[in-house]
């Protein structure tokens, strides 16, 4: 199994792909930590790894706060003994405006989550990788940083800040034989982007199967990637199968971008 018996950390427990992970990474043999500010979905993804026959804890915590973080890594440890990876998935997404219009609170709440997030909760995953002699993050980036797109440009503007982290924390963290790498969603099929086709819908007059044809004739292989086929990508990059791959960005979109 993938990640038999490892112990892997992700934040970001909505009902999206930070969930869909959750429960694929129990299938693939790990031991979960979930981190999220609310337990509402926690709760169900609990309860469903725990009918397939796997391990799981949920903590409530907001990685905005270091000590939450620093809560969380050391129930996991308390919980399984350990701490293998690290998945940054948590996200605040400003309204979807253009830039300029973003206000300041806003891509402050971006950047405190997306970047000083991962940080914090890779301050607080860090002692039990170097207990360990090695360890691995992946963080959670956009093909919006490739792309633009009108009404992400707060968002975007954090993502690209999370990828240099990636870069710098591989280059200060390898010798140490802890691995940080990114993966670069594209579309991830699910609640978020429906709701997003929908408003792109009702904002352009035309229909939402209009919308999704247009998007889908952008995509190599024909289809909004599903966010729980994205997911694994992620965590791939956990297992031992990349453990030469540190400060890379993974491409994570069906082959709607092609990186030269």
């Amino acid at each position: 199994m993938l990640l038999k018996d490892k112990v892997i950390v992700i934040t970001g427990i909505g009902p999206g792909m930070g969930a869909k992970m959750a429960v694929e990474g129990a299938r693939v043999g790990a031991k979960v930590v979930m981190v999220s500010r609310s337990d509402f979905v926690m709760k169900d993804v609990l309860a469903q790894i725990a009918a397939e026959g796997g391990e799981a804890i949920a903590v409530q915590a907001d990685v905005a706060k270091q000590d939450d973080c620093n809560r969380a890594a050391a129930a996991a440890v308390e919980a399984f003994g350990k701490i293998d990876g690290l998945i940054n998935s948590a996200y605040y997404h400003p309204p979807m405006v253009p830039l300029l219009d973003n206000d300041a609170d806003d891509l402050r709440t971006a950047y405190d989550v997306i970047v000083l997030g991962a940080l914090n909760m890779v301050r607080a995953v860090l002692p039990s990788f170097q207990a360990a002699g090695k360890g691995a993050v992946v963080n959670i980036g956009t093909m919006a940083n490739r792309k633009p797109l009108i009404g992400e440009g707060g968002y975007v503007l954090a993502k690209a800040a999370l990828a240099s982290l990636t870069r710098q924390l591989a280059h200060e963290l390898g010798p140490q034989n802890i691995r940080v790498n990114t993966t670069i969603m594209g579309w991830l099929g699910g609640p978020a982007v429906e709701m997003f086709l929908e408003w792109k819908a009702m904002s352009s007059g035309r229909t939402k199967d209009e919308v999704v044809a247009e998007t889908v004739g952008r995509i190599a292989l024909g289809k909004i990637p599903p966010d729980e086929e994205c997911g694994k990508a992620a965590l791939m990059l956990l297992s031992d199968f990349a453990s030469q791959v540190t400060g890379a960005s993974l491409d994570v979109n069906g082959g709607e971008f092609m990186a030269p």
